[in-house]
């Protein structure tokens, strides 16, 4: 970076410490703009004893420890001051100015520096070792000029954001057999987790940790191999009491996690959202080895009311003894193909096939688990391993989840939470709990599961770390992502961290290879073949199960402490985004074959954007097999990775897209069609200055529609890219525009924004335009109406994409279109210098004048999210706070206005504007066909 010095050194309270430090080469973090604060791990020092001059910003590279100049995520601190002596030495690496050049003493944070090694937290059980580790995020923008502007506008103070010492970043989940503790600190020393977590830096290095190094962990074997830890890693074991880690993971879940809970009935899982505000009292379940029962009654308010020796060691233990299996996940595959008619005694074998119906017993009732080995001369050879499996899991099942419910009902519980490696994301295992449960309690008791459920001791002892302040953290602040590439999966497939993409090339191949083998059919036994107290049989439907499910449904969380619930809803609680429902397999079956149909092309588009080289076409290979995977994993298991709407499989598919390294498929599309758009803009604008006030109004709308066809996730429109040039086809879809549209609500809403008579209707104050797609979309037919609005004497925001996202136009690449519009229109340069957007412009305008007059400003603001499609619970900061004074949404485009958010409702008044380009979404949506518009308007909630 230009001005700075090339070897800078930090002096602070006297200490001086070089570059040259293999700890890292600090880093300059440009986007925030806080005080001046020190931070060491749970350090947090303000003012300006520490930062003595402005020199200090000179002295500091850009260049991050890993060479590659990407920032982390660096929130605010908080005030609270703490010394610890635990690190002699100041742990540079990763440092970073937060701030802009233009402050006096600009915050510089050291975000590894740390008490302890707090990066990762074990569980150790008797059975199973499960690890949470965290690792920060990497991948901010470097720069963006709209960032002070749009602080300052809408009222973002320093401290505004809410400050985790945390960061953002990435919550892993993994486990381990215990018996295999060797392989577990194999991989623990592999990632340097013990050292410091997966900072880039440290990947590869040799250095031993602190000898004081601590870190978490809970659980008996906390204490059996604690030697073994200090032996192999160097770091002591910092014992948590087990109960209390139980109690806070669980509790983080329900609050943090959308998706987290479901019940499980007949196959059928079904998400249910828990209201914080009502989550106490419940009945929490850990089935680990033994079982413990525990009734919660708040943050760190408990009590261990009982529990039962016959658990998942029981089932484990048993289970080998009689069928000689080796892990536990074998013996539940075992499970999937047994007949337990063979070897449990039912009510028919006791009165000769019939029911006992006096007391309500069918015939298929379980009478005696394994009591038919009684009566008959049988050795163990002669009875099937898989019957066996089946009958000993069914006892125990069915035993605790009749066990749970005593429980409940003694303290009238309604709701009863189970977690734990037994259950293991199998689905017979839940079907049979859940039977129980609702068997004994009449219906009026619910089995509920937790999708982390193995995880709930190591998260916390993650969050016993007080400095991470996780408990804190809010269901929209974290979302959870589903990638393939991690070196692992479930503790088999491990080694070093894949920095090199040859290696996650391969690793994904073995993945895809590995997730074959391990396909098991789930018995789909008929009705009525047994069951416990008088219901009948719980089937597992669905076709396929893996059965290490717990290590594929989990994903690894991201931790973002700037979302916000965007502002604006009007029911946040109710508010669901994606408008298409996924349940219905036929809708899924086709949304697939939609999406696989469209994958060839996105390929041959990703390769073409990296220049078409051989290591491209590989990673364009990669990505194809690893989406094929998920695709596949999701339509054997909906809801394998919780909720499915049509705008997480987007989603997913775009975040395939970024893992093999392919930024900005659309980029060189997007500039082209973006300067095509250009040229014709300053004709546009004469033409619709030469309008009267009312024909301009529709005309503006019928080129919003018009201009919306333009996108490249539509198979229909890339078909038309073929046929002419993109002013052609604006045109030909400007002239078919005939009203009355599909849903025209366009008379409503020219009587507000023109009145009716003489009456003159105030302007709307602030407009948000969630913008679409690059090009003529937001050139010729967003931009025009955002110049209509300001006309008006409205505060236009332009809202768009974080991320790139198939040719949507991003918050990154608007301030330049709108440079390049603003050329030639005054109205849009005297907004934008009013917005910030022209700071560092060069504005040729018709009159020569530089002035900023009074208008009205012209913002761009991020969404948060690098989707076609946006969730409104999960929004940038900075969109949430413009949207506090915003009394109209414009959403515009299929993503945002129709595969979400058609059904939303806010509480100022809302336009959306789409033209419809699948004919399946316009039969379904607006009982209409392909190419229909949608001009919907709605009043303020």
């Amino acid at each position: 970076m230009a001005g700075l010095k090339e070897d800078p050194i930090l002096g602070i309270d006297g200490i001086t410490i070089k570059e040259e430090l293999e700890i890292g080469k600090p880093e300059i973090d440009r986007s925030r703009e806080d005080h001046p604060v020190l931070e060491t791990g749970g350090a947090v020092i303000k003012g300006e004893s520490l930062i003595n001059n402005r020199s200090v910003i000179d002295k500091v590279r850009e260049e991050g420890s890993c060479g590659q100049g990407e920032r982390d995520m660096v929130p605010p601190i908080s005030n609270s001051i703490h010394r610890s002596g635990s690190r002699p030495q100041l742990d540079l690496s990763k440092a970073a100015i937060e701030g802009t050049f233009e402050e006096r003493d600009p915050t510089i944070l050291l975000p590894n520096q740390s008490d302890d090694i707090s990066h990762l937290a074990l569980d150790i059980g008797g059975s199973l070792i499960k690890l949470v580790y965290f690792s920060r995020h990497q991948d901010r923008p470097t720069n963006d000029k709209r960032k002070k502007t749009g602080k300052e506008r809408f009222g973002i103070a320093n401290g505004y954001r809410r400050s985790y010492p945390i960061l953002g970043g990435r919550l892993h989940f993994v486990k381990f057999e215990t018996s295999k503790i060797n392989e577990c600190l194999d991989f623990i020393s592999s990632k340097q987790l013990h050292c410091g977590g997966m900072d880039s830096h440290s990947w590869h290095s040799e250095t031993s940790p602190n000898g004081n190094a601590v870190i978490k962990a809970t659980g008996g074997g906390a204490y059996k191999f604690a030697d073994l830890f200090k032996e192999r890693l160097g770091v002591s074991l910092d014992k948590e009491d087990e109960m209390d880690c139980l109690v806070a993971g669980a509790n983080f879940l329900l609050k943090a996690i959308r998706h987290e809970a479901f019940t499980h009935m007949e196959g059928q899982k079904e998400f249910v959202q828990i209201d914080q505000n009502d989550l106490f009292p419940y009945l929490l379940v850990n089935i680990g080895s033994g079982v413990s029962m525990i009734k919660v009654d708040g943050d760190g308010k408990f009590e261990r009311v009982s529990g039962t020796n016959v658990g998942g060691g029981t089932y484990w233990g048993l289970g080998r003894l009689l069928t000689k299996c080796k892990s536990f996940d074998e013996l539940l595959e075992l499970s999937q193909r047994g007949d337990n008619r063979t070897i449990d005694m039912l009510v028919g074998d006791i009165y000769g096939g019939m029911d006992y119906n006096k007391i309500g017993l069918s015939a298929s009732t379980i009478a005696s688990s394994f009591g038919k080995t009684i009566s008959e001369k049988k050795e163990l050879a002669d009875y099937r391993p898989e019957d066996i499996s089946l009958s000993l899991l069914r006892m125990i099942s069915y035993n605790i989840g009749q066990i749970s419910y005593l429980n409940a009902l003694r303290f009238g519980l309604k709701r009863i939470f189970f977690g734990g490696f037994f259950i293991r994301g199998h689905a017979y295992t839940m079907d049979t709990i859940s039977f129980a449960v609702h068997f004994w309690s009449k219906g009026e008791a619910q089995a509920m599961f937790l999708r982390h459920e193995g995880f709930l001791g190591a998260l916390g002892a993650f969050m016993s770390y007080e400095k991470h302040g996780l408990d804190d953290l809010m269901v929209h602040q974290l979302v959870e992502r589903f990638p393939m590439g991690a070196p692992y999966t479930g503790g088999k497939i491990h080694g070093p961290p894949l920095g090199d993409l040859n290696e996650k090339i391969s690793w994904m191949e073995k993945f895809v290879q590995k997730g074959t083998e391990i396909t098991a059919p789930v018995p789909m036994d008929p009705p009525g073949t047994t069951g416990l107290g008088g219901f009948e049989v719980p089937s597992s439907k669905g076709g396929t199960l893996r059965s290490d499910a717990s290590a594929l449904n989990v994903g690894v969380l991201h931790l973002v402490p700037t979302l916000e619930v965007f502002s604006q809803l009007a029911d946040p609680k109710m508010y669901e985004p994606n408008t298409i429902d996924l349940s219905d397999h036929n809708e899924l079956e086709y949304w697939f074959t939609v999406l696989s149909e469209h994958l060839s092309d996105l390929v041959d588009k990703a390769v073409a954007s990296e220049g078409g080289t051989d290591d491209a076409k590989r990673r364009g290979d990669a990505f194809a097999r690893a989406f094929s995977a998920h695709l596949a994993r999701l339509m054997e298991e909906p809801a394998a990775y919780g909720k499915l709407g049509l705008a997480n499989l987007l989603e997913l598919r775009e975040e395939c897209l970024r893992e093999f390294q392919f930024v900005d498929v659309y980029r060189s599309i997007k500039q082209r069609e973006n300067e095509a758009s250009l040229a014709v803009l300053p004709d546009l604008l004469a033409e619709l200055d030469s309008m009267t006030e009312e024909t301009r109004l529709l005309t503006l709308i019928e080129g919003v529609l018009a201009a919306n066809i333009f996108d490249w996730g539509s198979r229909a429109c890339v078909e038309l890219y073929h046929k002419g040039t993109i002013i052609e086809i604006y045109r030909m879809s400007r002239n078919k525009m005939q009203r009355p549209w599909r849903v025209d609500d366009f008379d409503v809403f020219k009587e507000r924004m023109l009145g009716s008579g003489d009456k003159k209707p105030r302007p709307h104050k602030r407009a948000l335009l969630f913008v679409d797609n690059s090009g003529a979309d937001v050139v010729l037919g967003m931009l025009p109406l955002a110049r209509e609005l300001l006309q008006r004497g409205t505060e236009v925001v332009l809202v768009a994409n974080s991320l790139p996202a198939l040719n949507d136009v991003t918050a990154m690449e608007l301030p330049d279109i709108v440079a390049e519009a603003a050329k030639h229109c005054d109205i849009l340069r005297r907004a934008a210098e009013a917005g910030g957007l022209l700071v560092d412009a060069m504005i040729n305008t018709s009159d020569g004048s530089k002035e900023n007059s009074s208008s009205v400003p012209l913002m761009v603001v991020e969404n948060g999210c690098g989707s076609p499609c946006i969730d409104l619970r999960q929004v940038s900061s900075e969109l949430a706070a413009a949207a506090k004074d915003a009394d109209l949404i414009i959403l515009e485009g299929m993503g945002r206005a129709l595969h979400t958010n058609f059904n939303a409702r806010f509480k100022c008044e809302a336009l959306k504007l789409a033209m419809v380009k699948n004919q399946r979404l316009a039969e379904k949506l607006i009982k209409g066909n392909i190419y229909d518009c949608v001009c919907r308007y709605e009043p303020a909630s």
